[in-house]
């Protein structure tokens, strides 16, 4: 069947080497069979790239990303690293030095597609990811959310010759990179976030280049997925010649940009839409994988998300509905068992959290006693 994924969201509190070990641990135990890594700023640059490191807490070493994939493989699992090459490039661009390179002045996130210098970066970046993954096979190149695309100064005029849309613009980038990508490595399958294609016709797909380069991820987070435009959109791609699909579902990081803790109904839910998905693909669709993402924050400016091991109860619960086909009796204990705790069911303690205990709260001390009793029931339940 599909493989199991768990993204690993290193923008923002990446975990500590022995925890990175023990997550991996506990991922091995509940079913998974590959990581979806993206580093982001944790990845060890060198070079000219080395002002792409995190300065607040440093980057992992080249030997930790050695001995964090050889880890995983020891426990079964392989790594997919994630490295973005047009949108979400917020950790690049907003250095000083790579200004010159966004699309507009004033969005962080999306790369000028005209510039050569900017191709260069990226395959500079990527050169350095995939060298530091020994027998890498998979390559996962982003593509999410290009914000802005179009709307600079280089785009406009571009836009103006016939036949020149928005569309074209993001097809020909990411079709320059999985070139140059196949040159360098012509074995790697490269995978990218699927939502900039999702308006796109299947004859616009077809005509792309793409076919036969990359392989879309189709991302869905919400609870209530639409099952029919998920199914008629996978077998969009697959009419266009991409019969290779991903998908990607959640267990984290998805509800709000400041939610702190981690709803698990939720993210079930989301689980139980996507297993009907797959149940009503037609059999010219290969489904490969799905990655069930955990992102640390909406983007590299914005606040942290709900932190990895409050997450934890749902990300258990999300695989094993996936295992089971249902968040089944046998799914609940396998992780209250794995977990080690009494119950999974997560009922929104945020409202508390939010409301009557901020940070300003806390730090005057002016905590209601009835809520600090609240949240230490919640707790301990």
């Amino acid at each position: 069947g599909p493989r199991l994924l768990v993204h690993l969201d290193l923008k923002g509190a990446p975990p500590r080497v022995e925890y990175l070990r023990r997550l991996i641990e506990l991922f091995s135990q509940l079913g998974v069979d590959g990581l979806l890594v993206e580093y982001e700023d944790a990845f060890p640059y060198e070079g000219e790239l080395k002002l792409l490191q995190a300065t607040v807490q440093p980057a992992y070493s080249q030997e930790e990303v050695l001995s964090m994939q050889e880890f995983a493989r020891s426990k079964g699992m392989e790594v997919i690293p994630l490295v973005q090459t047009f949108g979400h490039m917020e950790f690049v661009l907003k250095h000083r030095p790579m200004w010159h390179l966004r699309e507009t002045s004033h969005c962080v996130g999306t790369l000028n597609p005209h510039r050569e210098e900017g191709v260069k970066l990226v395959m500079e970046m990527v050169r350095q990811v995939v060298e530091l993954h020994p027998g890498l096979d998979t390559l996962h190149i982003g593509a999410d959310e290009v914000y802005m695309l179009g709307e600079g100064e280089e785009s406009k005029l571009w836009l103006t010759s016939p036949g020149h849309t928005v569309e074209q613009l993001f097809l020909s980038h990411v079709t320059k990179v999985a070139k140059a990508i196949k040159e360098v490595w012509p074995h790697m399958t490269i995978i990218m976030w699927d939502d900039m294609m999702r308006g796109m016709s299947q004859d616009t797909l077809k005509a792309s280049g793409l076919v036969g380069l990359v392989q879309p991820m189709l991302w869905d987070y919400t609870p209530n997925l639409d099952v029919d435009k998920t199914v008629s959109l996978l077998q969009k791609y697959c009419s266009a010649g991409m019969a290779d699909v991903w998908a990607a579902s959640s267990f984290k990081g998805s509800t709000s940009v400041y939610t702190c803790v981690t709803c698990t109904q939720r993210h079930v839910d989301n689980h139980l839409q996507w297993l009907k998905v797959a149940a009503s693909l037609s059999p010219g669709v290969n489904l490969k994988g799905i990655a069930i993402t955990g992102w640390q924050r909406y983007d590299h400016l914005s606040v942290l998300c709900e932190l990895m091991p409050v997450a934890l109860p749902s990300l258990a619960a999300c695989l094993q509905t996936l295992l089971h086909g249902q968040f089944s009796a046998e799914a609940h204990s396998k992780v209250t068992e794995v977990l080690g705790i009494s119950a999974v069911e997560v009922e929104a303690m945020e409202r508390f959290v939010r409301g009557w205990f901020s940070p300003y709260h806390r730090q005057r001390r002016t905590v209601t006693p009835l809520i600090t009793m609240q949240i230490h029931s919640q707790a301990a339940t």
